[in-house]
């Protein structure tokens, strides 16, 4: 295979990263050659996007930024617990993160001790993997922010939860322990189941 096929797979994706291309041995001259011939619109640093990619907001994010994880209604959207698209990207950071790049492309930034705690991947409408706080983390994220979040969405998010076969309420109840909301959970399961 020779050093164009290789970009050619690589953009199958619909996106094209410098660090991978380099890793699969194509030089930054002929990436650049690559990019040119190919039409391909820079999307940030490192990254193109071919003419026919659809934008996967999700996906563009996280290339930008590798230690983000999707959480409060981004992760409820992820997840399929709401049906349209939250009006803002909400993700979550380590402590010390520094955000200053996130909040000027109008993402909402939280910074958590428990970071990694429910931290798993999904897949977007697109196809790209990316990191997402697990069903239950997301759902105990939002009681307990409850006041930060619409209405609608709040209630629409835990009915479907509540009533899917995939729900885990041992690990429910265990991040309400960490969180320290374990009775309010408890009262919405016993409601709502």
């Amino acid at each position: 295979m020779n050093k164009f096929e290789i970009l050619n797979d690589l953009i199958k994706v619909g996106y094209l990263q410098t660090a991978v291309a380099v890793q699969h041995g194509i030089s930054k001259t002929l990436l650049s050659d690559y990019v040119k011939k190919q039409k391909l619109e820079r999307i940030a640093h490192g990254i193109y996007a071919s003419e026919e990619s659809w934008p996967d907001i999700f996906y563009l994010l996280y290339l930008k930024s590798k230690r983000i994880i999707f959480s409060f209604e981004a992760a409820l959207y992820l997840h399929g617990l709401i049906d349209r698209e939250p009006s803002h990207l909400t993700v979550t950071v380590p402590n010390g993160y520094n955000d200053a790049h996130l909040k000027k492309d109008g993402i909402k930034v939280i910074h958590s001790k428990w970071y990694t705690l429910g931290a798993s991947v999904t897949k977007t409408n697109y196809g790209h993997e990316v990191p997402v706080y697990d069903r239950e983390r997301t759902i105990c994220d939002i009681i307990r922010r409850k006041k930060d979040i619409e209405i609608q969405t709040y209630q629409t998010a835990l009915k479907e939860y509540m009533g899917s076969k995939g729900k885990n309420l041992l690990n429910l109840m265990r991040y309400a322990k960490e969180f320290k909301i374990e009775s309010l959970v408890r009262t919405y399961a016993e409601v709502m189941l």
